[in-house]
């Protein structure tokens, strides 16, 4: 319960911290976007649920991600490549971009739903999993100030192929490890419900 309470207060003071916003320019973005289409989709509500939806992304984490690609503290074979070329004024663009545009509302499984939803609001007090509205709010809309993203009708597959990659420490450009620590702790069935769960916010 301690540790709980830990995590909701540092997400808090990252919430509160004040941040430079990006100066990038959503028409540039869109300009510079269309190899970003092949998987996001020409407005960021990627076709396939394992790829990202953009769309409505906070500017700061759209940034923050192509500049941890770019600079290696996130690895993925597609995206290492994709960003090669971008100048950081190309990143600046395309998050401003993204950011702009209106992402696809989905449904959750009906049969998941409430098992995430307890997960999502109240975590797991015996195992020590916190809730995910801790850090990305009620209705997942996330904190842009800290750069703690909107999760809010993202694909299931891929919340669910994040947070096993973020407990198998595959994935670690997480701010304080809090995914790797909060995850580390959640098992199959939690990560899958939570997801779907997630899937269906609006």
């Amino acid at each position: 319960m301690k540790k709980l309470v830990v995590i909701a207060a540092t997400c808090a003071l990252f919430g509160s911290a004040t941040a430079a916003l990006a100066a990038g320019d959503p028409a540039a973005g869109k300009a510079k976007s269309a190899t970003c289409a092949a998987c996001h989709s020409a407005d960021g509500n990627s076709a396939n649920p394992q790829y990202p939806k953009l769309a409505g992304q906070s500017e700061g984490y759209l940034l923050k991600q192509l500049q941890d690609y770019k600079g290696g503290a996130r690895v993925n074979p597609i995206m290492v490549g994709m960003v090669a070329p971008l100048s950081p004024q190309d990143m600046e663009d395309l998050a401003a971009y993204f950011s702009s545009q209106k992402i696809a509302r989905a449904a959750a499984d009906p049969t998941l739903a409430p098992a995430g939803e307890a997960i999502f609001r109240g975590g797991n007090l015996n195992s020590g999993v916190s809730a995910c509205m801790a850090c990305h709010g009620t209705n997942g809309a996330g904190i842009p100030a800290a750069k703690f993203p909107a999760i809010a009708a993202q694909h299931a597959e891929y919340i669910e192929l994040q947070l096993k990659a973020f407990r198998a420490m595959e994935r670690a450009n997480d701010a304080g490890q809090m995914m790797r620590s909060i995850t580390g702790k959640m098992t199959d069935a939690e990560i899958k419900a939570v997801s779907s769960y997630i899937q269906g916010l609006q």
